[in-house]
């Protein structure tokens, strides 16, 4: 049944209006003979779910709706095309890799390539191409919360890697594991999925492929960091081994892609100093990451929104790499600091404006600083986005695009 007939003179009530709320009712409106179609964006105690067929909630709520009434967005497009569907998941590289898979297969086959999803497009955007073009294939970057709760996976699937995250949502790793792990839940014989060796043994019909991780330069990349050597070899695997591509065509591919904005960017050089902007950086992992990147590295920025998680590996970090001064900004950096035991390579600073001033009384020519945050930006900025343009903003007066 394809989504339009799914909602034939239904009766359907979209819970969130966010962006991806608005594309569902742009969605409907557009395709469906629906009965009735109601907005509602209060808590679940306020709603009468009862007098509705269907519901389709936003993945910013938080919750387990079992119920089959209950879909959503990323449901239902793998319910219509997941034969078509690429999904990427991981708790870091979803969107770098999403986009150099999509730069890859836009370059070396005929068929239309759609790239949709937690990218910040929403996947029922694109549904006029995918029902026009019975060749077109999208690949779909894939939140834990737009897997939460889906009952179909994606044909091809990706788990890049799988650490502490979204505890604020989840209450617990485990919860959060569970609704990464529906990328591969429901697949069927003749599904395959390409695994990250920190990523638990999935239960899944399809046939798992883990990709180990390595040390060595791979490939020559534009992007810096061996975390992103790693995302270039699920893509390489993805396009060789599922989509049976000439390996040196997608190689040649992958080392022309050029990054994403707040990943590990570089902005500039300001008085012979670097600056890169990885405020993408939500966890410990990222932070090392980015630090270990940078060969020149001086300063690294950190800190921000405390949502419970563990910074032990940071914190054994920060005392190794004595040579490197971290600035503890906002509620998480306060929090390392004090559990760091006050390292001298730490100082306590209120923000990114203060990280800065301080900054400038330890750089010299040739050194390099990094906001790579660990942490999330909510509560001091709007986004991660927001916070990595400010970031740009106080050094260079301008964004920098």
């Amino acid at each position: 049944m394809s989504i339009v007939e799914k909602f034939d003179n239904r009766s359907v009530l979209i819970w969130g209006y966010g962006i991806e709320g608005k594309s569902t009712h742009n969605f409907l409106n557009k395709f469906c003979k629906t009965s009735r179609i109601d907005v509602f964006e209060g808590k679940p105690e306020e709603a009468d779910f009862s007098s509705y067929d269907y519901v389709i909630k936003s993945p910013g709520i938080p919750g387990d709706y079992p119920d089959e009434k209950f879909t959503s967005q990323t449901e239902l497009f793998l319910e219509e095309f997941r034969i078509r569907t690429i999904g990427i998941t991981g708790t870091k590289g979803k969107s770098t890799t999403s986009s150099m898979l999509f730069k890859v297969l836009s370059n070396l086959i005929s068929n239309r390539v759609i790239l949709v999803g937690n990218i910040g497009i929403p996947c029922l955007d694109y549904y006029e191409e995918m029902i026009s073009d019975d060749q077109a294939i999208a690949v779909m970057e894939m939140s834990c919360h737009q897997l939460n709760n889906v009952r179909v996976s994606p044909h091809f699937a990706v788990f890049l890697n799988l650490y502490e995250e979204h505890l604020d949502y989840y209450k617990t790793f485990e919860k959060y594991m569970r609704a990464k792990m529906n990328i591969a839940a429901f697949q069927v014989p003749g599904d395959k999925v390409f695994v990250g060796e920190s990523v638990p043994r999935l239960d899944t019909r399809g046939l798992e492929y883990r990709v180990p991780e390595f040390e060595e330069k791979k490939y020559d990349l534009k992007i810096l960091g061996q975390h992103n050597q790693w995302n270039a070899e699920f893509v390489k695997k993805v396009c060789v081994s599922a989509l049976k591509l000439n390996e040196s065509d997608v190689i040649s591919e992958i080392e022309k892609f050029e990054g994403l904005p707040h990943r590990l960017e570089f902005i500039g050089n300001l008085d012979g100093v670097d600056y890169y902007d990885d405020s993408i950086s939500t966890i410990p992992f990222a932070c090392i990451n980015a630090c270990r990147s940078i060969p020149n590295i001086k300063i690294a920025i950190i800190g921000g929104m405390d949502r419970g998680i563990g910074y032990e590996e940071l914190i054994k970090f920060i005392k190794e790499e004595r040579d490197i001064m971290f600035l503890c900004a906002y509620a998480t950096g306060e929090r390392i600091f004090e559990e760091a035991g006050k390292p001298f390579n730490c100082k306590k600073v209120k923000d990114i404006d203060e990280a800065l001033e301080v900054t400038l009384k330890y750089v010299e020519k040739g050194d390099a600083v990094v906001l790579s945050p660990a942490a999330a930006s909510y509560g001091y900025f709007k986004n991660f986005a927001e916070r990595g343009d400010y970031f740009k903003e106080k050094i260079f007066g301008k964004k920098n695009d």
